[in-house]
C-alpha cells in the first residue's frame, strides 16, 4: 500500500512536434559531477531496456511504469517514489497506461561514481554516525522506497541548479548532491523500520529503542528518555537522528503505525479504539498520521486487509 505521495515539481513537457521519439524522450542536462535526463514516454511500451554507466538516482514525475530490476518480480513505479540503480545494472520497463494524453515523466540523475564515494567519504569523517560499524552510505539492495518532502526538495534543487545557466551551476550541484546522499540514506532507514530491518549496531542505543517499545502503548515523554539515557534533550535529538536518520517522534509515530497495522487486522475493532492501543491519544490525530504514512485511512486499510 502507498503511502501519501510527495512529488517533486515536474518539468515542463516537451512540445509534441519536438518530440524525437514516442517512447522515452529524452532530455539531457550535463554538468560536472552529474547528468539530469527527463524522459517522457507517450504509448504503451513492454520491456524497454535503459542502462546507465554510473549510479543513477531516478524519480517518477507523471504517470506509472512497471519496473524489472535486479531479478526482482515487476512493480509498479508511480510519482512520490524514487529508485536508486547501481553503475552497468539494466532496467526493463514496462509502460501499461501511456498514451498522447496520459504520458509518463520521470527523471534520471545520474551521479559520477567518485563523486558519490568522495561524498560518503566526506560525510563520515565529518559527520560520523554513532556505533561501530555504522557509516554513511547507498544501499544498493534497499533501491524502491517512498519520497520524503526533504528528497523531494532537494530533487528539485538540484532540477533548477541542471537547468540554470548559472556560471556556478557545477559548485551548486556538488553541495546538493550532499544533500541528495544524505536524503536517500534517511530514506531507505524509514523504510527499513517500517520493515522491522533496522538494527542499531550500537548496544547503549539499542537499550534506548527497547525503552521506547516497552513504552510504546503509554503516553513517552521524550525528554524523560533521554535523562534515562544521561543526555540533554539537545543531545538526545541529535544522537538519534544520527543513528536512525529520523527525529526521536518521527521513530514513535512509525512505530505506533506498524503496532495500528496489525491491530487493524480485526475486522470487527474500532478505530478509536486501534487509536487508543496504539499509543495516541487522539484518533483524529492517529487518522491524520496514518494517512500521510500509509495513502489511507486507517478504516480503509482495514476493510482492504480484509479483502484479501
Amino acid at each position: 500500500m502507498s503511502k501519501g505521495k510527495i512529488i517533486p515539481n515536474s518539468p515542463q513537457l516537451t512540445h509534441v512536434n519536438s518530440l524525437k521519439t514516442l517512447v522515452e524522450n529524452r532530455t539531457i542536462y550535463n554538468l560536472q559531477n552529474c547528468e539530469l535526463n527527463i524522459f517522457e514516454t507517450y504509448q504503451q511500451s513492454d520491456l524497454v531496456s535503459l542502462k546507465f554507466n554510473d549510479l543513477v538516482v531516478t524519480s517518477m514525475l507523471k504517470g506509472k511504469k512497471i519496473m524489472h530490476l535486479m531479478e526482482e518480480d515487476g512493480f509498479d513505479y508511480t510519482p512520490g517514489q524514487t529508485v536508486i540503480v547501481p553503475s552497468n545494472v539494466e532496467m526493463k520497463i514496462d509502460f501499461p497506461e501511456a498514451t498522447m494524453n496520459n504520458p509518463t515523466q520521470c527523471l534520471a540523475l545520474a551521479i559520477d561514481n567518485q563523486k558519490i564515494n568522495q561524498t560518503i567519504d566526506f560525510l563520515n569523517e565529518k559527520y560520523p554516525k554513532v556505533g561501530v560499524n555504522n557509516y554513511w552510505q547507498l544501499d544498493e539492495r534497499n533501491f524502491f522506497f517512498q519520497n520524503n518532502v526533504e528528497l523531494a526538495q532537494t530533487i528539485n534543487k538540484l532540477i533548477g541548479i541542471c537547468q540554470s545557466t548559472a556560471l556556478t551551476k557545477d559548485v551548486l550541484a556538488d553541495l546538493a548532491l550532499q544533500e541528495l546522499i544524505v536524503q536517500i540514506s534517511q530514506c531507505q532507514t524509514i523504510k527499513d523500520i517500517q520493515q522491522n530491518k533496522i538494527q542499531s549496531s550500537n548496544p547503549y542505543f539499542a537499550a534506548i529503542l527497547e525503552n521506547i517499545q516497552d513504552n510504546l502503548t503509554s503516553k513517552i515523554n521524550v525528554k524523560s528518555i533521554a535523562d534515562s539515557a544521561g543526555l540533554s534533550l539537545t543531545s538526545f535529538y541529535r544522537l538519534f537522528k544520527k543513528e536512525m536518520g529520523i527525529s526521536p517522534v518521527e521513530y514513535i509515530i512509525l512505530e505506533r503505525i506498524k503496532l495500528a497495522k496489525q491491530l487493524l487486522q480485526d475486522q470487527s475493532i474500532y478505530i478509536k479504539n486501534v487509536s487508543y492501543e496504539s499509543g495516541f491519544e487522539n484518533p483524529n490525530y492517529f487518522i491524520r498520521a496514518f494517512k500521510l504514512h500509509e495513502g489511507i485511512t486507517p478504516k480503509q486499510y482495514q476493510q482492504l486487509n480484509n479483502q484479501a
